[in-house]
């Protein structure tokens, strides 16, 4: 049986999308497809524009049978952590292949970069110490230690690694050494992206990037948006924007940010994940900005990237300790949090639910009783993490709905009280 994984964001789903998903069957000819799906919360360190059931029904209606939830713990890392908690959630439900997109589709180059970055040799590693003394951000550094040690490898490719240092290509890499962490058996394929960089704020027709959508959607510009959206995905984001619940963008979270990091300490900022050489101070000092991009510009040097810096700023507000973030990825996600499914998805889950090592969740108010029943059933979990996974995930939704735009949409939302999206259509 072929099962077909991707891991998405979708962000929003738009036509992009729709071809990688569409060249994906093609390529591995699925029984069945599955989406690995951040939350309410991206990799980019900020809120999606809709929230997360929202944005599995869009799959659900494009075409994807399964839709299950990205831990936030993982959604909000940097492309290891993420490409580690999305890999072996796809490997526990049973996924025999992953198509991913990415700015080159020569997957064997992918292949060759990720065994240096697995197997580390030692030249490689001086190499990198060398580009992190000179002051360089970590992607930044490893990306000139693989230009450097490639070129004294194999000079034929030396002048391709700037290739890597693209988001896709570097996401790629990660899954492939995740794949070989974890010993998956789960088939590795690459197709190359169409349209625009993913950073492209222009608006370019059908092809536009999901920056350049949102960017329209927050100007008022629905009409040029909807030109590189499919009409269902669109319907949906229409519906949730007259009920209050959308659009959320990074700009909502500015007044709180600002308030929140003024009243933590270095001691505060030290209890979390990541903040190391200097970057509590640094948070703390710029707390005094008078706005977010301030902030943001502020804290960002040459060692600390935007990106980084973004996702950052989520840690003290989810408490990720050192302790959580270090055991997620030493021993994965502790369930899998089903967020929508066709009857094709749900026979899937039915037939593999008795080899399950971690318990499936889809009731959510029913949690506690799930994982008592996988403890007794002797699967190999760790409650503790479970609980404090799943958690955070409650807390990012609680903070997601403070955002919206009406006041009765924020009042009594919680993940305890959602249900499963179920898409009669392929039923």
């Amino acid at each position: 049986m072929k099962v077909l994984g991707l891991v998405v964001e979708y962000n929003p789903f738009h036509y992009g999308h729709l071809y990688h998903l569409e060249k994906s069957k093609d390529l591995v000819k699925p029984d069945v497809t599955v989406a690995v799906m951040s939350g309410n919360f991206v990799q980019r360190g900020e809120p999606a524009i809709v929230e997360k059931f929202a944005r599995a029904k869009a799959a659900l209606k494009q075409g994807i049978d399964l839709v299950v939830e990205l831990p936030v713990v993982y959604s909000l890392q940097d492309a290891g952590g993420f490409a580690t908690g999305a890999i072996w959630t796809l490997d526990h439900i049973g996924v025999t292949d992953i198509v991913f997109g990415s700015e080159t589709d020569d997957t064997e180059l992918l292949k060759k970069v990720s065994k240096i970055l697995i197997e580390e040799p030692e030249y490689y590693r001086d190499l990198l110490k060398k580009h992190l003394k000179k002051g360089h951000s970590f992607p930044n550094a490893r990306k000139y230690a693989l230009r450097d040690f490639i070129h004294i490898e194999d000079k034929n490719l030396s002048h391709r690694i700037e290739e890597i240092g693209s988001s896709n290509n570097i996401l790629g890499v990660e899954y492939l050494r995740a794949i070989n962490k974890i010993g998956s058996k789960i088939a590795p394929l690459s197709i190359k992206r169409v349209g625009s960089s993913y950073t492209d704020e222009e608006h370019r027709g059908k092809f536009s990037s999901a920056t350049a959508i949102r960017k329209l959607i927050q100007k008022g510009d629905i009409e040029s948006a909807s030109q590189a959206i499919p009409k269902e995905p669109f319907d949906i984001i229409l519906q949730e924007i007259r009920s209050g619940r959308g659009p959320v963008f990074k700009e909502d979270v500015e007044s709180f940010f600002i308030s929140f990091y003024r009243l933590l300490s270095r001691d505060d900022y030290n209890r979390y994940y990541g903040f190391v050489e200097g970057l509590d101070a640094r948070f703390q000092e710029c707390s005094l900005s008078g706005s977010l991009e301030e902030f943001l510009h502020c804290v960002k040097s040459k060692r600390f990237t935007l990106s980084r810096i973004r996702r950052l700023m989520y840690y003290p507000v989810f408490r990720f300790t050192d302790n959580l973030i270090r055991k997620s990825n030493e021993f994965g996600p502790q369930y899998i949090r089903v967020l929508g499914f066709n009857e094709k998805g749900r026979n899937h889950l039915s037939n593999i639910k008795h080899s399950m090592k971690i318990p499936i969740i889809t009731t959510v108010s029913l949690w506690r009783k799930v994982v008592d029943g996988a403890l007794k059933k002797e699967m190999k979990i760790d409650a503790d993490l479970l609980e404090a996974q799943l958690e955070r995930d409650f807390a990012a939704v609680r903070f997601y709905a403070s955002l919206f735009k009406y006041p009765e949409s924020r009042s009594r939302c919680s993940d305890l009280l959602s249900r499963v999206i179920y898409n009669e259509e392929d039923s």
